[in-house]
């Protein structure tokens, strides 16, 4: 498991090594006002993402409004939507040479000079389309929260004559407040990693930063610093999230009768409350979806290219290469975990490959591409000083300059979501198995194979899917670490996202959207059978 901490650890390595002029000049110029903004940003997208993501959670599950079975699912596809498509989609529309402009002068007439419109590609906009398509992390467990309240508590509420809106500031928001906090982690963490919508809005970050130091500057090291200060804001965030419920425990039942303890919306509040959730589902999903199909259909001959195919056919490799490996990583992890026990018990120290296998989720996906290619720089120079001592010539760069950086960073990536796929799969394993095939005469491997693989079967395939998926998706990583002439489908997008030709790539872009729906639509599934 030490390879999927070493990225990590090479980053801290790099970072204190010997200062140089650049990081230097950045941190008395720059790199102040890149702070900032990473502040502004982070801490206006979870604004944001509280105000979408809460009342939209509160009314689909303690509210009765028209369609609200359709809205459940319906808010959560957001998530699927990349924010850079997304932000460009909107600017087309906005901008002074956008249909909204152009309609508005003509309409009425005007001159630039006797209007005022806002600039969308500002730090505010970012902000905004940010909390647009992030805004499910905090509506998914905020909902689960409130879904899971004791209806006793709701029917003391209205005892005591309080109304919804009390009741939702006494009684709901207070109980859900650990999965909120959870949710704008999660929020907090994407927003940090995330340089396709900024990096397209223009406002500059530490992710930009770190990009353009590495291949603006190629300077590895100020890179490697910068990054360090990332993962410093990572850990305080996560400490925060952590410190901020630390005392708070909770203890309630749950419904307990078929009763419907949901309100009924009337008049003017129940059609408020549809408008504000079809909003959120039109501005976050639907309408860019719908400009993507039309630009597919109209560009469609222009994108079903050889090149397009080809790129899908690497993401697919990348993919599959990764989602193997984590497959793999997770059952090595939660097998050793379940076998280290002994009468029931286990030791904490058997938690600590698991915990420490999962922490790369955590690190931003550009940051985490400098300490994997600080890793594979070693390994490379290493395997040349060999061959090199040993007279067998210079094999290159065969980890740096192939797919092996990416496999490698991706995995380190997304290996917690399939330990944790595992993880819930194994945990509803009984105990008692164990035992009854350990008196069977079963050693460790027999009862792997013939109790044990059998039976997480399903939460296995489950795991390889969701990082499969993730892996398709992923920039940030892909963007810095993708051999040369080595494109993916994300970066193939984003590529064309950058040269305002959306069009061309509208439909690669609509292939990643319905890829990353998978995952959303077993999510909510699973959250409708809990409930």
């Amino acid at each position: 498991m030490g390879l999927l901490i070493l990225p990590i650890l090479a980053i801290f390595y790099t970072a204190i090594g010997e200062s140089d002029e650049l990081f230097s000049h950045l941190f008395s110029t720059v790199l102040p006002t890149y702070t900032l903004n990473t502040f502004l940003l982070v801490a206006g997208t979870m604004l944001l993402a509280l105000v979408f993501g809460i009342p939209s959670a509160w009314l689909m599950a303690m509210c009765k409004i028209p369609g609200e079975k359709t809205l459940q699912w319906a808010l959560v596809l957001p998530l699927a939507m990349p924010g850079y498509i997304v932000g460009y989609v909107y600017t087309d529309w906005f901008d002074f040479a956008g249909p909204i402009q152009i309609w508005l002068r003509n309409t009425f007439e005007l001159t630039p000079q006797q209007y005022w419109f806002p600039d969308l590609r500002t730090l505010p906009g970012a902000m905004t389309i940010l909390a647009l398509v992030l805004y499910p992390y905090v509506y998914l467990l905020s909902r689960s929260a409130f879904m899971e309240q004791s209806g006793s508590l709701l029917q003391s509420a209205r005892l005591l004559k309080c109304t919804p809106t009390q009741s939702f500031f006494r009684v709901s928001l207070p109980l859900a407040r650990p999965a909120i906090a959870v949710g704008l982690s999660l929020v907090a963490m994407e927003t940090l990693g995330d340089f396709g919508t900024v990096n397209y809005f223009a406002v500059s970050t530490l992710t930009t930063a770190v990009y353009d130091t590495w291949l603006g500057y190629s300077n590895l090291t100020a890179a490697a610093k910068i990054s360090s200060i990332m993962l410093l804001v990572v850990v305080l965030l996560l400490s925060a999230e952590r410190y901020s419920r630390r005392k708070q425990k909770h203890f309630q039942a749950q419904f307990t009768s078929h009763e419907d303890h949901r309100y009924q919306l009337f008049g003017w509040k129940k059609w408020l409350a549809v408008l504000w959730c079809w909003g959120l589902v039109l501005g976050g999903f639907l309408l860019p979806i719908l400009q993507l199909a039309y630009y597919s259909l109209h560009y469609f001959s222009d994108s079903w290219t050889t090149e397009f195919k080809v790129y899908s056919l690497n993401s697919l490799k990348v993919s599959f290469s990764v989602a193997l490996v984590c497959v793999v990583i997770a059952l090595i992890v939660n097998f050793y975990h379940r076998l280290s026990g002994q009468d029931g018990y286990v030791s904490k120290s058997a938690l600590i490959p698991m915990r420490l296998s999962s922490l790369g989720y955590a690190v931003p996906g550009t940051v985490l591409a400098i300490g994997i290619m600080v890793a594979v720089l070693t390994l490379d120079h290493s395997v040349n000083d060999v061959a090199k001592f040993m007279d067998w010539g210079r094999p290159g760069l065969i980890f740096s300059g192939t797919m092996f950086a990416l496999v490698f960073a991706l995995s380190v990536r997304f290996s917690a979501v399939a330990i944790g796929s595992v993880e819930s799969g194994l945990a509803k394993v009984s105990p008692s198995l164990d035992m009854a095939a350990r008196t069977m005469g079963c050693n460790s491997s027999q009862m792997l194979r013939r109790v044990h693989i059998p039976l997480v079967m399903r939460g296995t395939l489950i795991a390889g899917l969701l990082v499969f998926i993730e892996s398709m998706k992923e920039l940030n990583a892909s963007i810095l670490l993708r051999p040369f002439n080595f494109e993916t489908l994300a970066t193939y997008v984003y590529n064309y996202v950058s040269d305002q030709q959306l069009e061309l790539a509208a439909l690669p872009a609509i292939l990643l959207i319905l890829v990353g729906l998978l995952p959303l639509i077993i999510v909510n599934r699973s959250l409708e059978k809990v409930h």
